[in-house]
């Protein structure tokens, strides 16, 4: 992002021009630039190779209570103003908000750890490393498919109340499927920069799981203890976090709320002990791992916040508008979630097992009940019985019905943490995880 169009000096007078060209009486203005690189591929052949930059400008003016929003994607100062006069002219016709929340004045921000540029690798070298994982696929004999990618981007906030706020973010990701006969694995993984990425280890262990997953046994649906991957447990602990919504909470909708025997609110559990002592979240932008924003997209500032202490909970999720009406202090959503993990591998996790089920991934995961946190999901993509602290065979996918708060409080010990999306997660062992029935997905 070396270029004029994606530097900070000139997102900075792009959102000073239009806060100053502003007619309306309140305006708040929110910049993002990036460049991006995108490969997929399919069946050890590459199908996609793309680079890409993008400029996306949103405005939103205020008259007292009503208010309306204009994006616009090109860096025009004529198309620009335009948006502007036509999101004044909608804002006027609007009706008020009834949630309607004064704007942010300047804030304090945390120092972001990993605020530095970095160019994004070009088409060419995706290609090279594209070409490398199908050549190892090939020489498995196995099919192949997946993404390689990585965003470089630039966010520029502020607002005729004086707010002003930057960040730079990068994020690269991979991810491959590998299929056999009927067997398949899939693994995934982040990082700041594509060159942080373990691809090849990666996929070499994609390979031996795909392999090794052919012809899976059946087993009787019931409860077991279960051994997830990381990626397995990133895809199911921000169901939780995420539900850990102040207003949900207040007005009885989330496993948070106390409820006495006729159904009226009566409070919620922060403070109680619900969870394993095991568990500890936080709110984390500035992990060693990350490179995410020190504010959030209205302003508020990412400060770190402890959301879980061994196994309590520490805190609810307040908008600006629920803290108001509450007269609580506002944090804004929990993202990113950092949850702590230990110096022990997955093996580690798998040689205490006497018996139990090993999960590479769970997908296709949905509410069954919002109320206590019950969902719905599958196994996918290699999924192992365990006997005596071993990988015993391959097992037929299993549809799973668990309510995730009971779920942690299960948490028998964690594995070391790794990063998925903007997630740092660690892989579990769960004395009890509920499967209630057999599925035919692979």
């Amino acid at each position: 992002m070396s270029n004029k169009l994606n530097s900070l000096e000139n997102a900075l007078e792009i959102v000073e021009s239009v806060i100053k060209d502003s007619q309306a009486e309140q305006v708040f203005v929110n910049l993002q630039m990036s460049e991006s690189s995108l490969s997929r591929f399919s069946e050890n052949q590459m199908s996609q190779n793309l680079a890409k930059n993008r400029f996306n400008l949103t405005i939103t003016s205020y008259y007292g209570q009503k208010s309306a929003t204009s994006s616009i994607s090109q860096n025009n100062p004529e198309a620009i103003k335009d948006a502007l006069r036509n999101c004044e002219t909608l804002a006027k016709l609007a009706p008020n908000d009834p949630e309607w929340i004064p704007l942010l004045p300047p804030q304090q921000y945390d120092i972001q750890i990993n605020n530095q540029d970095h160019p994004s690798i070009s088409p060419l070298a995706n290609g090279q490393k594209i070409q490398q994982i199908c050549q190892q696929c090939d020489l498995a004999k196995v099919q192949g498919s997946g993404t390689l990618s990585s965003t470089n981007s630039l966010n520029v906030i502020g607002s005729s109340t004086g707010l002003r706020a930057n960040s730079r973010e990068t994020k690269a990701d991979f991810s491959i499927t590998a299929k056999y006969q009927d067997g398949s694995s899939w693994s995934s993984g982040s990082a700041n920069y594509l060159d942080e990425l373990e691809i090849m280890n990666l996929t070499a262990k994609t390979i031996e799981r795909c392999l090794d997953s052919v012809k899976p046994q059946e087993i009787k649906p019931g409860t077991y203890p279960v051994v997830l991957e990381s990626a397995a447990f990133a895809n199911l602990l921000p169901w939780v976090i995420f539900s850990m919504d102040a207003r949900s909470s207040d007005e009885g909708r989330s496993f948070m709320s106390i409820l006495d025997n006729s159904g009226k609110l009566i409070g919620n559990r922060i403070g109680q002990e619900i969870f394993s002592k095991i568990v500890q979240v936080k709110r984390g932008f500035n992990h060693p791992l990350l490179q995410t924003s020190s504010f959030l997209e209205d302003g508020l500032p990412n400060h770190s916040i402890d959301i879980i202490k061994e196994g309590i909970p520490q805190s609810l999720s307040y908008s600006r508008y629920w803290a108001n009406k509450q007269q609580k202090q506002a944090t804004g959503g929990f993202f990113p979630i950092v949850m702590e993990g230990s110096n022990r591998s997955m093996q580690d996790l798998i040689s205490q097992t006497e018996k139990g089920i090993f999960i590479s991934r769970t997908w296709y995961v949905n509410y069954v009940n919002p109320r206590t946190l019950e969902v719905t999901g599958m196994t996918r993509d290699g999924t192992f019985w365990i006997e005596n602290g071993q990988i015993s065979h391959p097992i037929k996918n299993l549809r799973f019905n668990q309510e995730l708060p009971l779920a942690l409080k299960d948490i028998e010990d964690v594995s070391k943490p790794e990063r998925h999306g903007n997630n740092i997660i660690p892989g579990v062992k769960i004395k009890n995880f509920h499967f209630s029935s057999i599925t035919e997905s692979i």
